[in-house]
């Protein structure tokens, strides 16, 4: 049997053009250039941290003369007297009552959450697609709607201004983004990887312990950095439902705010603390971050 050869076909030459051209312009801007850019623009994001790092570390009365940047023709103005005054006004319990809330509402929201979105996506039961468009639309349920209703509530089981009642309200309101997120990335768990631990004998429970719940760790990196900024950040849940004796950083911070000024002195160094542990936190996981952003785009 002979064969018949294909005739060859002749590229473009100007497509050729067109092609190196880009490759090359997308080569040149992949290189030093944007790598330079990318670095400014982190520069220019962090230099208002460092503006308040430096006022929380001047005196007041260097600070109502002028601004933070003469710090570095003047590096005697340091001084952590500021952050003594701030501890001696009690501003260390508000930070402890930050922690009690943010810790236990970011890991009930995860635990909660993963254990609903994986029935979500691989349990059959009736009425399940319909219960998931309920929660998605819980997503557009503003949160101003249900302080009064809750507010009530919480007067009826005699917990309103306890920290138990302010981590069940971000809970409730943190559920539903945290079960869309993370159902869109169990979905793409392979169904074969769980079909194979069926047959072995694995009930449902095990199966998302050892086997879902690892590969969940992006998203979930992802989810617990979101929960823990939304809950160490807010301010009007702390408003409403904490009284004095359990409030947060942020109603403490608010608290200190006079009609006709600010009190640079107490002001800078707390929005520091407060700006600092969500810092460390999200440059820790930033790895899954994007990965987690991602969760469930493509199968």
């Amino acid at each position: 049997m002979t064969t018949v050869a294909e005739p060859a076909i002749e590229p473009n030459p100007a497509s050729a053009i067109r092609r190196g051209a880009v490759s090359r312009i997308a080569d040149r801007l992949g290189g030093g250039l944007v790598q330079v850019f990318l670095i400014l623009i982190a520069l220019f994001w962090l230099l208002p941290t460092l503006g308040l790092l430096v006022v929380s570390l001047r005196g007041e009365t260097d600070n109502n003369s002028s601004g933070w940047w003469t710090l570095f023709t003047k590096p005697a103005q340091l001084t952590f007297e500021n952050y003594s005054n701030l501890l001696a006004s009690g501003f260390g319990a508000s930070f402890w009552n930050t922690v009690l809330i943010t810790v236990p509402a970011t890991l009930l929201v995860i635990g909660i959450a993963a254990m609903a979105a994986y029935a979500f996506a691989w349990i059959e039961f009736p009425g399940r697609d319909t219960v998931f468009l309920v929660v998605i639309a819980l997503l557009v349920v503003p949160v101003q709607i249900a302080l009064i209703p809750i507010a009530k509530l919480y007067g009826l089981l005699g917990i309103f201004g306890s920290i138990l009642g302010v981590v069940l309200f971000h809970v409730a309101f943190g559920l539903p983004f945290a079960i869309f997120l993370l159902r869109n990335f169990f979905a793409g768990i392979p169904r074969e990887l769980l079909e194979a631990a069926r047959m072995d004998g694995a009930p449902e429970w095990r199966i998302f312990v050892t086997v879902v719940f690892p590969l969940a760790k992006p998203a979930i990196a992802s989810l617990g950095i979101f929960q823990f900024l939304w809950v160490w950040n807010d301010l009007l849940v702390a408003l409403v439902f904490a009284d004095t004796d359990n409030q947060p950083m942020t109603k403490a911070l608010q608290s200190q705010m006079r009609q006709f000024g600010t009190n640079v002195d107490i002001l800078a160094p707390g929005a520091f603390l407060s700006l600092l542990v969500p810092l460390v936190l999200f440059f820790a996981f930033q790895r899954y971050f994007v990965q987690g952003m991602l969760a469930g785009s493509v199968k």
